[in-house]
């Protein structure tokens, strides 16, 4: 028996799937009990079957999804084209019409995915979705089912490749934010408009689904707070460095007594930290909990190989599931009730940049704003800018969310002080 499926979109995602079909058909074959075979692929228009047909792809490429979803003979269709129309209602019609789907579509997944699981449930069929989390790294089924017998309590990541190629640049070379989007751009890191990349939309969208993995709570996309790198100035980078810090974009779920918190933000990690490491376009995801204790998840987050090898897992897991009839169970099977943690229970050291016109006497009072919160200093430096004001750094010890709405506030409302930058930062 051949099992055929459906592409929709042959972009270069969708275009590894069949390089990694023909390059591993043998392995494939064994894992799958079954061949596979590309039947049809939903291209956008007549223009693009056209130049791919003259590029000398040999695929049944149609420009009408009717073509694939009322073809009876597919039992499973991937949906690549990205985006959240019109590839939702595609999936949709997909699933409505008892077909088994496989998605890399974090940002669909992120805002649309209880929908769509409850219609893939309701109709017995599968959707799979791993590449939509760090591309190639094999987190989603290693979280559902390695971790299984495990309590996660954290999870830590560096999920977006574009913003952490820039980070590096701004940190190892000094790098302008503004030079290091230029470069990204040059290079086909981030689009041009690079808003989900940089303010950490982008990792956003991933959190939610690690969190429904790790955690068993479907959390809304309105729930991750979410800050990008775009106010990242070099002396911020400067003073990380000077204080034994690497600034990294950090997604960071975790569990508290209330319930979960869910973050995406630049983050100042100790030099000795695993994630500190993660360059350039890298992806990792970093799990604590407390079976296995610390655990490190690193691999290209995206490119047309390492993602199409996730998809293509999915697929065969499907053929698999096909074959021995157990299909229709859900992805990932842990649920519980959402919980979302109270903003007294989330903690965080934290870093403050102040700007001040006059540094006399100012660090008295800056301690008195902070001591009114109960907020102690781990580190205080005083870094010249220019001869009308003065830059003052202050690491904090651990406080909450409540404890840092209080404290900023204060400061915002202050004549004497103008605040520049606050970041999380990681204890040692």
């Amino acid at each position: 028996m051949t099992v055929k499926i459906g592409l929709l979109g042959f972009g270069t995602v969708a275009s590894g799937v069949p390089f990694l079909l023909r390059e591993n058909a043998g392995k494939i074959k064994q894992a799958a009990q079954d061949d596979i075979e590309i039947a049809k692929v939903l291209v956008r228009d007549e223009a693009e079957k056209s130049r791919l047909l003259a590029e000398g792809h040999v695929y049944n490429f149609v420009t009408d999804i009717d073509e694939i979803i009322l073809d009876e003979e597919i039992a499973i269709v991937v949906e690549l084209m990205g985006r959240i129309e019109p590839a939702k209602t595609f999936i949709t019609r997909a699933l409505q019409a008892k077909k088994h789907v496989v998605t890399a579509n974090k940002d669909l997944l992120a805002v649309h995915g209880s929908e769509l699981r409850t219609i893939a449930k309701e109709n017995g069929v599968a959707l799979y979705y791993e590449a939509a989390v760090a591309g190639g790294i094999p987190i989603l089924r290693t979280l559902a089912n390695s971790f299984a017998s495990d309590k996660i309590t954290r999870i830590m990541g560096v999920l977006n490749g574009t913003s952490n190629f820039m980070m590096t640049k701004m940190v190892d070379e000094g790098w302008t934010y503004e030079k290091a989007l230029k470069t990204a751009q040059e290079l086909g890191y981030a689009e041009s408009d690079p808003t989900n990349d940089v303010e950490g939309i982008d990792a956003a969208y991933k959190a939610v689904i690690l969190s429904q993995f790790a955690f068993g709570m479907t959390i809304d996309f309105e729930h991750v707070r979410h800050k990008g790198i775009s106010g990242i100035t070099p002396e911020d980078v400067a003073v990380a460095q000077e204080l034994g810090y690497v600034i990294k974009l950090v997604g960071d779920i975790q569990e508290t007594p209330s319930g979960i918190s869910a973050e995406v933000s630049p983050t100042f990690l100790p030099k000795a930290h695993p994630l500190a490491s993660v360059n350039g376009v890298m992806n990792a995801v970093f799990v604590e909990s407390i079976g296995i204790g610390e655990s490190m998840f690193y691999g290209p987050g995206a490119g047309q190989k390492p993602t199409a090898a996730s998809v293509t897992a999915d697929i065969i897991r499907i053929v698999r599931r096909l074959k021995d009839n157990t299909i229709g169970k859900d992805f990932n099977e842990f649920s519980r009730p959402l919980q979302l943690a109270t903003a007294e229970d989330v903690r965080s050291d934290y870093y403050f940049s102040i700007l001040t016109p006059d540094v006399q006497g100012k660090m008295l009072r800056l301690a008195e704003i902070f001591n009114a919160q109960a907020i102690s200093f781990k580190q205080i430096l005083q870094r010249p800018t220019d001869e009308k004001e003065a830059r003052l750094v202050i690491v904090t010890h651990s406080m909450s969310k409540t404890q840092l709405e209080h404290v900023t506030k204060q400061l915002e409302e202050s004549q004497e002080f103008q605040v520049s930058n606050i970041f999380k930062v990681l204890g040692d």
